[in-house]
């Protein structure tokens, strides 16, 4: 192996790596700052409801909400490409081995830190 080759496999695993730790730091704020709006949504319907000013029925808050994941599970499989089943159509694979295990690893460390 080259040693112009190792320096440049080096730098597609270092950022590799530090865009996936960027990437998962990222995503796991937004899931934080989505996870207390919802929770405060739902705990001030239900402070509403304990108080009786508002009546909720949750049978049917959860099937109107079953069906927007349906549709939401069902409008991504339409898609072209996402579902197609060739890895070869996934443009992250063609960079190849070292980017996407570096990627995945700092997505994992940036993920849990985060």
């Amino acid at each position: 192996m080259a040693l112009d080759n190792l320096g440049s496999l080096g730098a597609t695993i270092a950022s590799g790596f530090f865009g996936g730790v960027l990437i998962g730091y990222a995503l796991k704020k937004v899931v934080k700052v989505v996870a207390i709006v919802f929770g405060q949504f739902f705990a001030g319907l239900a402070y509403l409801q304990y108080q009786q000013i508002i009546d909720i029925k949750w049978a049917k808050l959860q099937s109107v909400s079953q069906n927007a994941f349906t549709t939401l599970a069902n409008a991504t499989t339409q898609i072209p490409g996402f579902n197609s089943g060739h890895l070869a159509d996934i443009s992250i694979s063609n960079f190849g081995i070292p980017l996407t295990g570096a990627m995945s690893v700092g997505f994992t460390v940036g993920f849990m830190r985060g």
